[in-house]
């Protein structure tokens, strides 16, 4: 895009700056609507499964309910407690949503269609998905208020015991496709056995992806991991003292985060924009909608979980993440790169 701006006689700096911009542009206002529509469908899932119906009133099917939900809070008054830190107050929503945005970056949603391809993508995902606790945190110290702050306390510690067994889970996909950048990753899961695309049907890393499944669900703090907006023992949580745009801005970004983690999901463990058989037919579908279909069935599952599974205890999540998940994912580490020594690399020199 730069080259076809420098060819209509801009210079450079300025052709990169507003094909930047444009890139920025078509990522993030489709994700804003997706984010609208997620959350349609999040409740009308969440509705089919207790036998209700779900917001089926405004628009056609209830299509634009998310819209007047937006538009309600939007015209709410925004109330800050007399005794919080108001500057974190009003921060600490805009750093979520931001940061939520930000990760969509090194998303490749199709062979070259990603706004910086860079080589370490999946670090900077890391990064990026660890500053999402800052936003928290923030909210609970500047609310100025006991159960605000609880929660914060319980989303830290939720959120750092999950990215510590997901660190060691991506090593062994960056081990297995020997670089960190997101596209190289997808071309990596091309044609296992002949004719699958995906890590998932390895044998090695099929345990690791349904241990990512599980702590996305724990790292965005979904149901059975919700601890952090336990209702019946903190209120709503870190967001109890927010009204208005400022608690939208919180909904938008978990939502925005969960679109985020079944992307992950998709790219790092069932073939990204690949379709899911390594057969020559089905590449003339645009790898975006495959990106999308696999967006969307892991987005199901989320619903699904969160419909179905109870709540668990705040000491459950805790065991589940360093008593299990911690170890097992240190030991595939081990048992993937011995595996590549011994067949990929002829063992030690």
């Amino acid at each position: 895009m730069t080259a076809f701006f420098q060819n209509l006689g801009m210079p450079f700096n300025g052709a990169w700056l507003l094909s930047t911009i444009i890139g920025i542009l078509v990522i993030a206002l489709p994700l804003m609507l997706a984010v609208a529509m997620i959350i349609y469908a999040d409740r009308k899932i969440w509705a089919a499964m207790a036998l209700r119906r779900g917001p089926n009133v405004v628009g056609p099917f209830g299509l634009l309910q998310s819209f007047a939900d937006g538009l309600k809070v939007f015209l709410q008054e925004t109330i800050i407690p007399s005794a919080a830190n108001k500057a974190l107050f009003i921060i600490a929503p805009i750093i979520t949503f931001t940061v939520a945005l930000l990760a969509w970056a090194v998303v490749p949603f199709d062979v070259g269609v990603v706004l910086a391809d860079i080589n370490v993508g999946l670090l900077y995902i890391l990064a990026i998905s660890s500053l999402g606790v800052y936003g928290i945190v923030l909210a609970g110290w500047a609310s100025n208020s006991k159960y605000p702050f609880y929660s914060a306390i319980r989303a830290s510690a939720q959120m750092i015991s999950y990215e510590v067994s997901i660190g060691f889970i991506l090593i062994c996909v960056v081990l297995w496709a020997g670089s960190f950048n997101l596209t190289t990753i997808v071309e990596s899961q091309k044609g296992y056995y002949g004719f699958l695309n995906g890590h998932g049907f390895n044998p090695l890393l099929f345990p690791m992806a349904i241990m990512f499944l599980i702590s996305a669900m724990a790292e965005t703090a979904r149901a059975p991991f919700d601890l952090t907006e336990a209702e019946s023992e903190l209120v709503a949580g870190y967001q109890t003292e927010y009204s208005s745009m400022s608690f939208a801005l919180y909904w938008l970004g978990e939502y925005a985060n969960v679109i985020l983690m079944c992307a992950l999901n998709a790219i790092l463990f069932w073939g990204g924009y690949l379709p899911p058989f390594d057969w020559a037919p089905l590449y003339y579908v645009p790898g975006i909608l495959w990106l999308f279909a696999k967006i969307l069935f892991f987005f199901f599952v989320f619903s699904w979980v969160k419909a179905t599974v109870p709540r668990y205890r705040y000491d459950q999540l805790m065991r589940l993440g360093w008593k299990i998940f911690l170890p097992t994912s240190l030991f595939f580490v081990f048992l993937v790169s011995g595996f590549l020594m011994l067949t990929r690399y002829g063992g030690a020199q």
